[in-house]
């Protein structure tokens, strides 16, 4: 556990709410850890474990605990090693939270954590891979529809977590029986979900970023295929689905501002009649309220792009018995376009005028080699004078 405690420095919000922690999916910023006497209004601290497991305990013994501070705490059996992440106020309010009514829920930090308890904390940890790889053998070997994406070993080393996907249900008693023999500890197994396990893996979505399931989202809300229409993307689905094989979360992100601006574009359905003839709706740019009409029902013909309030003016001309003289207004002014600044200054720009003072150079050589003969040809002839 590379932790460490951050006793100063940064900015903005309290710095000492802050440590690094790489499991920031998990990580809240204590902003009130200057405050004096913060810690005194109650004993309850939050402390974070492997992966994305935290839980919250009771400081009975009164330790000085800060942000950071690496703890052993009471386990179910014998203890388990985290580190603190927040105290005080804050911790209180994440309790009520989490709604963890019960005070047999909450347990107790032990102490801090010594280098013994470190060591097997190490000698767990170092086990859980080869733990994981001989555990989905033996799942195999018994035939159960399931996948163990990860083990996580408790502190002292005398439990196990044992985090795995499936379908449907398991049966997974036999399971148990087998990993107790075979490991010498404690199971437990907690199902979790595709995206759950992407989160715990990570990775880098084609935005380029880190995956938004493993830096921030912590509770996952259904994606359906609607969010694609509404934004007009294509209903492809290895375009649309994540490292996860769902559909990408961040479809829901925008789709609320594609709705709002869809409701002031005009129905595809609707037909616009003009003294040209009739215009069917081809295409549109949602946010940037421009609609496109083909004069063909089937084929892209005569493509005309007119603002989405043209075309409600239309479709109220039509209503009234009227048909405007043509689909888009006859205006002489050319619409400004937007400015890219990356075309404004062109890099060949630097060649023409290194051309150009290369041009200049030799016209000033050539002048000069002019005047050093004409020069010469003076001090010949009078020469030549002199000599008469």
């Amino acid at each position: 556990m590379e932790h460490k405690y951050i006793s100063g420095g940064g900015r903005g919000l309290c710095s000492k709410g802050w440590h690094t922690n790489h499991y920031t999916q998990l990580n809240v910023c204590d902003y009130m850890a200057d405050i004096p006497n913060n810690t005194e209004v109650t004993d309850l601290v939050e402390v974070q474990f492997k992966n994305t497991r935290k839980g919250y305990y009771h400081n009975s013994n009164g330790l000085e605990l800060k942000k950071g501070d690496i703890v052993a705490v009471e386990g179910n059996p014998g203890h388990d090693i985290g580190i603190v992440t927040l105290t005080g106020t804050l911790a209180a309010l994440q309790v009520k939270k989490a709604n963890l009514k019960s005070e047999e829920e909450i347990k107790r930090v032990y102490r801090l954590a010594k280098e013994g308890d470190m060591e097997k904390y190490e000698q767990a940890k170092a086990r859980e891979h080869q733990t994981m790889i001989e555990s989905r053998q033996i799942a195999k070997d018994l035939g159960l529809e399931m996948k163990i994406g990860d083990v996580e070993y408790q502190g002292d080393g005398n439990k196990a977590i044992f985090y795995y996907i499936a379908d449907g249900r398991v049966d997974f008693r036999q399971l148990i029986k087998v990993l107790a023999e075979v490991f010498h500890v404690r199971i437990e197994m907690k199902q979790i979900g595709a995206r759950q396990e992407a989160g715990r893996i990570g990775g880098f979505g084609p935005c380029g970023r880190e995956l938004c399931c493993s830096t921030w989202i912590k509770n996952f809300t259904s994606v359906g295929t609607a969010a694609a229409r509404f934004q007009n993307l294509s209903l492809n689905p290895q375009k649309l689905a994540g490292q996860c094989a769902k559909l990408k979360c961040c479809m829901n992100y925008e789709v609320d501002q594609y709705m709002e601006a869809g409701r002031k574009l005009p129905h595809r359905d609707i037909v616009l009649s003009t003294q040209e003839g009739e215009w069917f709706f081809f295409k549109a740019d949602i946010l940037a309220g421009l609609v496109s009409y083909s004069s063909d029902k089937h084929l892209a013909a005569n493509i005309t792009t007119i603002t989405a309030e043209r075309a409600m003016d239309i479709i109220a001309q039509n209503k009234r018995g009227e048909n405007p003289v043509a689909l888009a207004k006859n205006t002489n002014k050319e619409k400004a376009r937007p400015i890219d600044l990356a075309t404004q200054e062109d890099l060949g720009r630097f060649d023409a005028q290194l051309a150009s003072k290369k041009k200049k150079k030799k016209k000033k050589n050539k002048r000069n080699d002019n005047q050093g003969s004409t020069a010469k040809d003076n001090s010949g002839s009078n020469s030549d004078n002199s000599a008469q």
